[in-house]
């Protein structure tokens, strides 16, 4: 039997909020997040709103458990350096975000003088998994991991995490996650892009449900970008500019200090900056599918 918990929740943005709004189908929460109107909508799903992040820490009974869903880097710090002050013994501090593994493993340190355990939890599916359940990775203390199975249950598709070991782990998990995700999208940009210049006239968004039925590259992906095509077939409403980067930079970097050859990642990693310097109907696929998967921005026509 689940147990109920009362958790608190800073990051409102696309995941964030939609995560939200599923770990409410099992326990309280209490939100936070610097967009009052994040906050606000939050509420509306019957979430209990605070102002800040002390008010939220203080509006937890202990040990308190709180996932945090927002950019990698500064905003991340700036979060836990606002939470630490009303923090003690016992208390669990998620990083749900893609922060770098070795700043995890970092603050996990940090926090550890306190008596407050970190988990990094890399966190995928997109903004679909956000609402039918996502997939984690989690870093961190075995005592840690199993005081918060029951929010992580509440988050994830059946059997959709993985304990994977001591702090930075589960974010270095994600962060492999991420490089392989470059490659494949790029891989399917440059097919797709010979698709478009074959001597035939090619409907590509009936291949691409075609290929998805029983063949051996059917995926996610491929069902996404299916669908993108089916709306727009030549992608004309959008730029091939791709953003991100970060998390595929972080990979090879690690590829490079551990001599792992990683060449296909650290191709797709050169070719998003690539993107961003002359449009192509290569770019165009890999931006339709991060829209699809992720909401992520893309740079219109």
């Amino acid at each position: 039997m689940t147990v109920e918990l009362k958790v608190g929740f800073v990051g409102l943005g696309r995941m964030g909020l939609r995560m939200v709004a599923r770990v409410l189908k099992a326990h309280e929460v209490v939100v936070y997040d610097i967009n009052p109107l994040a906050v606000a909508e939050s509420g509306e799903l019957g979430a209990e709103k605070v102002n800040s992040l002390e008010e939220l820490a203080r509006a937890l009974p202990p040990p308190r458990v709180i996932w945090i869903m927002v950019p990698a880097g500064a905003p991340v710090e700036t979060v836990i350096d606002g939470l630490e002050p009303a923090l003690g013994g016992g208390d669990v501090l998620i990083d749900g975000g893609n922060s770098h593994y070795k700043d995890s493993v970092r603050r996990a340190e940090r926090l550890k003088g306190r008596g407050v355990s970190l988990l990094d939890v890399g966190t995928s599916g997109g903004l679909e998994g956000a609402e039918k359940g996502v997939n984690l990775t989690v870093g961190g203390s075995e005592e840690a991991y199993q005081a918060v199975i029951p929010l992580i249950e509440s988050l994830a598709r059946p059997d959709g995490w993985l304990h994977c070991g001591p702090s930075g782990s589960g974010h270095y998990v994600k962060m492999v996650h991420n490089g392989i995700e470059y490659a494949m999208l790029q891989a399917l940009g440059e097919g797709f892009e010979m698709l478009r210049s074959a001597p035939y006239e090619l409907d590509m968004a009936a291949i691409a449900r075609d290929w998805n039925n029983g063949c051996v590259i059917r995926s996610w992906m491929l069902e996404l970008l299916g669908d993108a095509l089916e709306g727009d077939p030549g992608l004309d409403t959008l730029t091939g500019e791709v953003g991100g980067g970060e998390t595929g930079r972080w990979m090879v970097e690690a590829a490079m200090e551990l001599g792992v050859p990683t060449p296909s990642i650290a191709l797709s990693l050169l070719m998003r900056y690539r993107s961003r310097q002359e449009d192509t109907f290569a770019g165009r696929v890999v931006a339709a599918v991060r829209r699809e998967f992720g909401g992520h921005a893309v740079k219109e026509a």
